[in-house]
């Protein structure tokens, strides 16, 4: 964690020379390059009011601006938002869009740790942090982002188990949104977010992993009903040890079959006489 914070701080530092390096290059223009720019401003103000037109540009809030004077990057760095001026015939400027920008991943078949081929996609979330180097640092950053996305979620996959890649989401996309983010950091860009979406398993293992479930189930529900065999057994038989010490406790134990029958159905029940209560009859 130390180191990768170093790594991280010694990054830091060499974006922020790297970018005031481009920043201060409008300095190295050279005479011959300040004697066109003066031109240009000479024909701006010749044409004035009709240059304005071409002069005054406008870009949005979400966006900033890379003026480039005879190829190099204007001194200042990224302008905007709202207005700027150029020159018509020495100076170039590059949109950037500084908002967040989200693409998928699309599936990729990895051979995950255990030898089990795998369809896995993602989502990733990121935005430009630096135009200047987003712009100066390489062709097409998003395009950049994309692949080493791909590449990146490949690699991440390749070193986990299946079991690994179905319950560890959140802690794979923590490692692949890290690893990105060190590598587009030289370009400009901050990963905000990586979500893994789905994985996809053959259809045979599929089969596989649910007869396995199945008979996981199976197992589990037999060992259930046979311990609930062995307490109502036990039940049972405590229940007859208390009716053997009270005899009329089966007397009302036979009562209460009684009711429970007559409250299902709507049944005649014949009440049986107690054979004790003519007990004292038959003895006069």
């Amino acid at each position: 964690m130390a180191n990768r914070s170093e790594s991280s701080l010694t990054r830091s530092r060499t974006n922020d020379k790297e970018r005031q390096a481009l920043e201060e290059a409008d300095s190295n223009i050279g005479l011959c390059g300040w004697f066109l720019v003066g031109i240009s401003i000479l024909l701006t103000l010749a044409t004035f009011p009709l240059s304005i037109w071409m002069c005054i540009k406008i870009v949005k809030e979400y966006e900033r601006a890379i003026i480039f004077r005879l190829g190099r990057i204007l001194k200042g760095g990224a302008k905007g938002p709202g207005l700027f001026f150029v020159l018509p015939c020495t100076d170039t400027f590059i949109k950037v869009d500084m908002r967040t920008i989200s693409f998928d991943i699309p599936p990729q078949e990895v051979l995950t740790k255990d030898s089990v081929t795998v369809s896995v996609d993602g989502v990733v979330y990121y935005r430009v942090q630096n135009a200047t180097l987003a712009v100066a640092n390489i062709t097409n950053a998003d395009a950049a982002t994309r692949l080493l996305s791909q590449t990146t979620l490949r690699n991440v996959l390749g070193t986990k188990n299946l079991a690994e890649i179905l319950s560890d989401r959140e802690e794979i996309a923590h490692s692949m949104q890290a690893t990105l983010d060190d590598a587009t950091d030289d370009w400009g860009i901050k990963v905000q977010r990586v979500e893994i979406k789905d994985v996809k398993l053959p259809i045979q293992l599929q089969r596989a992993m649910a007869a396995e479930a199945e008979a996981s189930r199976e197992a589990r529900a037999k060992v259930i009903a046979a311990e609930g065999e062995m307490n109502a057994s036990r039940a049972l038989k405590e229940a007859s040890l208390v009716i053997a010490e009270s005899p009329s406790g089966l007397q009302l134990r036979y009562l209460q079959t009684l009711n429970t029958i007559a409250a299902e159905k709507n049944s005649t029940i014949i009440f049986p006489l107690p054979i004790e209560m003519l007990q004292t009859f038959m003895k006069h």
